[in-house]
């Protein structure tokens, strides 16, 4: 009993204390006022130990002993090198290094690492492994074999080509893709290391024999660092790196190179068109072309600059396109340095077709504000913090440390670049971000680079007023599109009744009450069956299965539908019930007469087709000569705001009871191509509404 007063005596003083500890807080701070900011954190940067190996390799050594784990990263120190006509070499020799040496095969090789639980990669510029310290010394030697004795074959070679060539193709009908391209062309030149671009016509240029040629030149210890960071004493690294590293030959009369030039702007600004039928949204850049280095002096006033028109949510430009005008999910601007003073200015968003123009318009705008209009106090005082804080946490990082040091040894910059970075920020004026903006962001020299559909856009981007001169994909001078011109007589309804005289006729469409229909395909090695199910007059269910057993099902029943996978069940949204609606009866086409709008003849794989606009999401495509269904293209909004489309493309039509159905579908579906072959196509089987539960 006494034990248990004492612990509530115990409890009650405790509280007593807390509650008078609390009144006497409150009764010291004025809570009416913001606190004042804390004194600038201090910058003191530990120097990397130095030290060089005879053969040219600088190795900068950051010992951290919070984990008992190492990592070395090498960098060789090249020169950007124009590959011309085999543009893709350094691609190929990135994919085939780290993969076995001359004495260790490729599968032996991953297997030790794996079983030392280590990471070792490399690229066409270098290489990095870490691991734990235990196993450092052996990590350290297979990373020197790979290094100095890869092993390069021509069939890893033509394995490693194929796979690039393929993934070329995959990248043809992206905007994305060509919009990066088209760009960096455009701005730099396409014979400039910065601007010219791998295809698939350089890439079979390139021979086993260039990829070799192109690692004994690119690929030498003259110009090399090795960064080590870890549980690791200065004295354990030099002898490992000595012992190992240390055997790399030095090249002699290495061929030189000289720095990458400037590339002059244009005289006037222009728009720079590349149409793409495909495009669902148009892809906008502003860019010009800038001499900024790290070491420029003002350096700090344009990250400023660039920070407040586009750095992020805050920007001028991510306020004005999306929260005030909703044209895109995000608009966003960058400006970065480079040793040799060749960098760009690029402010770029993705909008809407019908809004194109218009979101030039602000570009500009928002350009010209920033240049000439004083930056509020309080929005340079946020972008400084916003700076000031990332610059702090980063030097929590050993790797940060590392790094800084490397910077001001390649960049040419001062010894206390750093430990002054914080003051060089804060010292930025309202007068210096204009000042650097008017310097670096161009609104009479810029290039306005739009890739999107010419059809949808082009006509009332010619009413900006800004000229107009028209590329390819691949950034080749073209004429402006010509958009082929629909008859007279073409119809939403002539296209809709050449389709069914094409498939067997309206009067034998009409007969089909359910369609059963299993489909094979193989995704990543695995073989896949599909199994759809379709009946009058809106009930739809799939099936996918593997070995025979469903792994997916999807089931609506004219009203409500689920998703089904792994047992779990998850109702349908109602954009997904919308879609279900308008295309789970056998024949769409029925309800298109009603809804569709034709928007005009493109081209689908080599053939016209007549393009009819089935909702906002959907759009169908029917070819010109035969009347058959040969596309349909479906969009929607991924959560980062892009939009993603899959394409599904119909060939192979066959008759079943009188009436021709797809036995061919090719979909895309993010990386992957996936084609699926009909095994066997029903028509009025024995389906009911049971069926769709």
């Amino acid at each position: 009993m006494k034990t248990k007063m004492k612990t509530i005596h115990i409890k009650l003083i405790a509280i007593i204390g807390f509650a008078f500890f609390t009144l006497q807080t409150n009764a010291q701070i004025d809570r009416s006022k913001m606190p004042t900011p804390g004194p600038e954190p201090e910058i003191n940067l530990e120097k990397p130990t130095e030290f060089k190996l005879k053969n040219g390799i600088t190795v900068l050594v950051v010992e951290n002993n919070k984990l008992p784990r190492v990592s070395y990263q090498l960098s060789i120190d090249n020169k950007p090198y124009v590959e011309g006509n085999k543009a893709g070499v350094a691609s190929l020799l990135s994919s085939m290094l780290g993969n076995g040496t001359t004495s260790i095969s490729k599968e032996d090789f991953n297997e030790e690492v794996d079983f030392l639980g280590a990471n070792i990669n490399f690229g066409s510029s270098g290489g990095f492994g870490s691991g734990l310290v235990k196993y450092s010394d052996r990590i350290v030697e297979l990373m020197a074999d790979a290094t100095m004795n890869p092993l390069l074959t021509e069939e890893e070679f033509i394995k490693e080509k194929d796979k690039l060539i393929e993934g070329l193709k995959a990248d043809e009908k992206s905007v994305d893709a060509a919009s990066s391209r088209v760009v960096s062309a455009l701005a730099y030149g396409k014979d400039h290391a910065f601007g010219e671009f791998v295809s698939e016509e350089t890439v079979n240029n390139v021979t086993f024999q260039d990829v070799k040629d192109f690692y004994k030149l690119r690929f030498a210890p003259n110009n090399a660092y090795i960064v080590v960071i870890g549980d690791i004493d200065v004295k354990t690294a030099k002898k490992q790196l000595k012992k190992f590293f240390g055997k790399w030959e030095k090249i002699e009369n290495l061929p030189s190179l000289e720095d990458p030039k400037l590339t002059p702007n244009v005289t006037a600004t222009e728009i720079n068109f590349v149409d793409m039928p495909n495009a669902t949204q148009s892809s906008i850049s502003v860019t010009n072309n800038v001499d900024l280095k790290q070491n420029s002096p003002d350096y700090f006033a344009a990250l400023m600059a660039n920070n407040i028109l586009g750095g992020g949510g805050e920007g001028y430009l991510f306020k004005n396109l999306r929260e005030d005008k909703a044209y895109t999910y995000g608009a966003y601007s960058s400006l970065r340095a480079s040793r040799y003073g060749v960098s760009r200015f690029n402010a770029s968003a993705k909008v809407r077709n019908a809004v194109t123009d218009s979101a030039v318009v602000e570009f500009l705008k928002e350009i010209k504000r920033i240049r000439t209009e004083p930056v509020n106090e309080v929005t340079l005082k946020n972008a400084k913090t916003k700076y000031v804080g990332n610059f702090v946490m980063a030097l929590e990082r050993p790797q940060t440390i590392a790094n800084y040091a490397l910077n001001i040894k390649r960049k040419n910059l001062p010894e206390d670049y750093y430990s002054k970075y914080l003051e060089n920020i804060n010292n930025v004026s309202v007068e210096d971000v204009n000042q650097a903006a008017k310097k670096y962001m161009s609104l009479d020299q810029s290039r306005i680079v739009i890739v999107g559909k010419g059809s949808e856009v082009l006509e009332n981007l010619s009413k900006t007023g800004i000229p107009i001169s028209y590329y390819t994909k691949y950034a080749d001078p073209t004429e402006k599109p010509k958009q082929k011109a629909l008859a007279a007589d073409i119809t939403v309804k002539s296209v809709i009744d050449n389709y069914f005289n094409a498939i067997g006729g309206y009067e034998n469409a009409k007969k089909v009450a359910s369609v059963t229909a299993s489909y094979n395909t193989e995704i990543q090695g695995m073989a896949l069956n599909m199994k759809t199910y379709q009946m009058q007059p809106k009930n739809f269910k799939m099936e996918m299965s593997m070995m025979g057993n469903v792994m997916q099902k999807q089931v609506f029943n004219g009203s409500a539908g689920y998703t089904e996978a792994q047992g779990q069940k998850m109702p349908m949204g109602e954009d997904e019930l919308t879609k279900m609606k308008n295309s789970s009866q056998p024949f769409e086409e029925f309800g298109i007469l009603e809804t569709g709008t034709l928007s005009g003849i493109e081209e689908v794989n080599g053939s016209s087709a007549y393009v009819i606009k089935v909702n906002e999401n959907e759009t169908n495509y029917y070819d010109v000569e035969t009347g058959l269904k040969v596309r349909k293209l479906t969009t929607t909004n991924a959560p980062n705001g892009n939009v993603m489309e899959q394409p599904v493309d119909y060939s192979e039509y066959k008759a079943v009871n009188g009436v021709k159905f797809p036995y061919n579908m090719k979909m895309k579906m993010g990386p992957m191509n996936i084609e699926l072959k009909a095994e066997k196509v029903e028509v009025n089987s024995n389906l009911t509404a049971n069926d769709f539960e």
